[in-house]
């Protein structure tokens, strides 16, 4: 695991100039690898590249890279774990290829050499980034993994084409950026840049399953190896029964768990004490007996503390826990942190903890394995039941815009009031009931999805700038298929994978995430919908599996969520800092937001007439980031 980069200029370059500017792009990523860095340089086609190593596999000098392959055709930088590279090497051994070294780059390489990159690619398991040099066709391509798990962003100004692993890299090769403001208005809707934007104009983040190749004449073709909507949308049934599906289900975690705890590291887990976190961490328990080891965060305010729960998981898998206690304060002073972490305005409060727990993990292991992505492909968010039926049954509604309008003009605070004391009511049901609303009044599936994900009323124009239309994708037409293939490729990749990566590469610890194989995402949109979400809730094929080896009492609960309490902390501890951002020189001279509807979100949260702390927080980290840029 690491941060890669690099240069392909127009014109040649002195072999020192190329160096230099690549060593300068790997000083920028130093976070990424701590325990090395390497430059390699093309002098006569004009190409560099850098590498900032975090050891894993091959804890040797023989790791290095910038790597060449056996045969001196190709050169690569890689950023990634493959988890089947002895398989790998077993099958080009059968074939006459000795890989001799011990590093999973050096197998990568001579499968390419051996079978070509097209068609190694699909026999990778791993999550990668990465950038090959074909030094006999002069061409640069660059790869990413099938799910997004690994960043890379690109540009190709007039200069040449520049790359690297994060958008910090870019300033430290001197190029000069500029805000996109069409991004900007859809962070700002979103809480995230999503791809293939990114925060500046021409630099584009590659998709998952992504290759861009570019030629030694500028030429520039983009494509994909991997394509998850079409997986997705292309699946055939596997199954037959709820029986089947865990069977399937329980081998399949278990073996991707199995492949991906090889490492010359410590390797351990995180433990929330959910389903999908708990899936991962009774399979490492059953391939790594004694040895497993979970950690876990801990809070003071009860209502986000898991930690119990996940010490009697930990307790019954027979597995070393570690809990990680963590003060709200703690989690208060990273808030003005993140934005200098985050290279680009993220506004997904469960960055906190994350980073927290990052930071305290890296201080035991090196490695850790998550949970993540069980809920987009198995069905485990609240909108994957309005997919699943109850979509069909509210569009059906007589007079359903009309009782939309209703709902909606009931403040959320009085609905509170009215709702609260009944007994089985959810946390703040004005809020829900809003949402609701909002989802009554949707054209149709894909509009109420639009609205469900957005951070802001949709009668809000918070943005100066229109937002781009979402890229055209491939999708299945079957509704909750639909809805789970749009958060594997949408809030899955630009949110949940984003964030893990920038948090945890922050501290230079390896999360890997299990339930992301190629295997397991082929499996999951092999299930019928009727098996994913039944009327005990969603996720049933992995809550089935899970209960083979755990009681259902332990992990069958409601549904907590990994955040920060913001609606408290704006109103408290973090309101100075807050109003201070609002204010803040930066914002005002950006131009990017209506400081009239920022102002009322404000006044809204303040008086306690609506839980505002969502929208508001997309405001606090574009300014946050705004300031730590100008800083």
């Amino acid at each position: 695991m690491c941060g890669i980069a690099g240069l392909f200029l127009r014109r040649p370059a002195k072999r020192a100039a190329l160096l230099a500017r690549a060593r300068a792009m790997g000083d920028a990523l130093a976070h990424r690898g701590p325990d090395g860095e390497g430059q390699w340089a093309d002098e006569a086609a004009g190409l560099a590249l850098a590498h900032r190593r975090l050891a894993i596999i091959d804890l040797s000098p023989g790791g290095a890279q910038p790597m060449l392959s056996a045969c001196g055709r190709y050169a690569i930088s890689y950023n990634g774990e493959c988890y089947n590279y002895i398989a790998l090497r077993n099958d080009l051994a059968a074939e006459g290829v000795i890989v001799s070294s011990a590093s999973d780059t050096a197998v990568l390489l001579a499968a390419i050499a051996h079978w070509g990159l097209e068609a190694t690619l699909p026999r990778l398991d791993a999550m990668f980034a990465f950038a090959l040099w074909d030094r006999l066709e002069s061409r640069l391509t660059l790869v990413r993994d099938h799910a997004g798990i690994k960043p890379l962003a690109w540009t190709v100004t007039e200069e040449g084409a520049f790359f690297a692993s994060e958008l910090r890299a870019f300033a430290a090769a001197g190029l000069s950026l500029s805000l996109d403001g069409a991004a900007v208005a859809a962070y700002l809707r979103l809480g995230v840049v999503p791809a293939p934007l990114t925060v500046f104009a021409g630099v584009r983040k590659l998709p998952p399953g992504g290759m861009v190749e570019i030629g030694l004449d500028g030429t520039v073709r983009e494509g994909r190896w991997f394509d998850l909507g079409a997986i997705a949308r292309d699946a055939a049934p596997r199954v037959r029964d709820a029986a089947e599906a865990a069977e399937a289900v329980d081998r399949a975690v278990g073996e991707s768990v199995r492949r991906q705890l090889v490492a010359d590291v410590p390797v351990g887990a995180f433990l929330s004490g959910g389903v999908d976190s708990s899936s991962v961490v009774a399979a490492m328990a059953r391939a790594a007996p004694g040895t497993a080891h979970a950690f876990t965060i801990g809070f003071d305010d009860p209502r986000y503390d898991e930690s119990g729960d996940a010490a009697a998981i930990a307790e019954a898998l027979g597995v070393r826990h570690t809990v990680l206690r963590a003060t709200e304060a703690e989690a208060q002073a990273l808030a003005p942190e993140l934005p200098r972490l985050f290279d680009e305005p993220f506004a997904d409060s469960s960055a906190l903890p994350t980073l927290l727990l990052s930071r305290l993990t890296r201080g035991h292991v090196t490695v850790a394995l998550s949970g993540d992505g069980g809920d987009e492909l198995f069905g485990g968010y609240r909108r994957h039941r309005l997919a699943a039926g109850l979509w069909r049954r509210l569009s059906a509604l007589p007079l359903r815009r009309p009782l939309a309008r209703l709902v909606a003009a009931v403040p959320p605070r009085a609905w509170d009031s009215l709702l609260g004391r009944l007994p089985g009511t959810p946390r703040r049901p004005g809020e829900t009931l809003h949402k609701t609303a909002a989802v009554l009044a949707a054209r149709d599936l894909d509009h109420a999805y639009a609205r469900l994900v957005s951070s802001w009323d949709e009668h809000e124009t918070i943005e100066t700038s229109p937002a781009p239309d979402a890229p055209p994708r491939t999708l299945p037409d079957e509704p909750l298929a639909r809805m789970r293939a749009l958060d594997a490729l949408t809030y899955m990749q630009d949110d949940v994978l984003a964030k893990v990566d920038r948090a945890s590469m922050s501290v230079a610890l390896e999360v890997r995430v299990p339930l992301l194989s190629p295997a397991m995402i082929a499996l999951a949109f092999s299930l019928p919908p009727s098996l994913l979400v039944r009327r005990d809730g969603g996720k049933a094929p992995l809550r089935d599996a899970l209960a083979r080896h755990l009681p259902r009492r332990l992990f069958e609960r409601e549904k907590t969520g990994f955040s920060a309490p913001l609606d408290a902390w704006l109103r408290g501890p973090l309101r100075g800092w807050a109003g201070d951002l609002i204010g803040s020189r930066a914002l005002a001279d950006s131009g990017l937001v209506d400081r009239a509807v920022v102002a009322s979100a404000w006044d809204q949260h303040q008086s306690g007439q609506r839980d505002r702390s969502a929208a508001l927080w997309t405001v606090l980290m574009l300014a946050g980031w705004l300031e730590a840029r100008g800083r």
